[in-house]
């Protein structure tokens, strides 16, 4: 259940060192009216203000040497209980989670919200992920100033699933990664540009005809760029029928399109 279901708006919680770059991009577009109207809240609690010292100190240098700075336990910890999980998935956002993916997405969305650590530096002290067994989350393989952007991207893939958000359910229901592919191309008019022209079976009027050449496209573009979800999606229970159906009616609509 959605916590707009449950009486409670789904919230997200941000523990961060830079509390100011929030809403940032989330109080624009789709995101930002659906805060607006309450359909979602954000929280964010400054982990500098849980420093203990005069001069606000929130990391140290590491045990065994090297180089950078280690947030601090005592700090981050601070931070944390002062921002109450209240049954909300705890992750903290790191190059070394698990990779974020749409089924994960989707089981956040439907859940209260997320309370999300936002690492700095070289990264936080790893007893403070073992106390409060925080869930490890990456954006993908590669390495940002901190956890700030990924906690901006993870919000937003969730809150475009709750219920009121995006206009038309089906929009989501379409998308990249909903059925284990990826996304057809689209187009629109006008139905000839620069010499390169719409396909006909979109223009045809037959939804059957229409619905397999999509499905087709999609696993053409899974297949070619993405053989990690092509090798999934071929594991999956029914999927190498739908595959064959899919393929069968693109090569007729590639015969039709060939004919003078």
């Amino acid at each position: 259940m959605t916590g707009s279901m449950s009486g409670a708006p789904w919230t997200a919680v941000v523990v961060t060192l830079f509390p100011e770059m929030f809403p940032g991009p989330l109080g624009h577009s789709l995101a930002g009216r659906a805060l607006a109207d309450g359909l979602w809240r954000l929280d964010t609690v400054d982990i500098r203000s849980h420093a203990t010292d005069r001069h606000r100190t929130v990391d140290d240098a590491p045990f065994g040497g090297g180089p950078g700075m280690v947030l601090r336990p005592d700090v981050a910890d601070a931070a944390l209980r002062a921002a109450r999980a209240d049954g909300r998935a705890l992750i903290y956002l790191s190059p070394r989670g698990r990779l974020l993916d749409q089924a994960r997405v989707r089981a956040l969305g439907a859940g209260p919200g997320v309370t999300l650590l936002c690492g700095r530096f070289e990264g936080i002290d790893e007893r403070v992920i073992d106390a409060h067994k925080l869930e490890e989350i990456s954006l993908g393989d590669y390495v940002l100033s901190g956890g700030e952007p990924a906690a901006l991207a993870l919000i937003d893939a969730c809150v475009r699933l709750l219920p009121g958000v995006v206009g038309s359910p089906d929009t989501l229901a379409e998308e990249s990664f909903e059925h284990g592919l990826l996304e057809y191309p689209h187009y629109t008019r006008p139905t000839d540009w620069c010499g390169r022209r719409v396909p006909d079976v979109l223009l045809s009027g037959d939804h059957a005809r229409v619905r397999a050449w999509r499905r087709a496209q999609s696993e053409r573009l899974t297949r070619e760029r993405r053989p990690d979800l092509w090798q999934r999606h071929l594991d999956q229970p029914a999927a190498t029928a739908a595959t064959e159906s899919a393929a069968s009616a693109a090569h007729e609509e590639d015969g039709k399109d060939r004919l003078p």
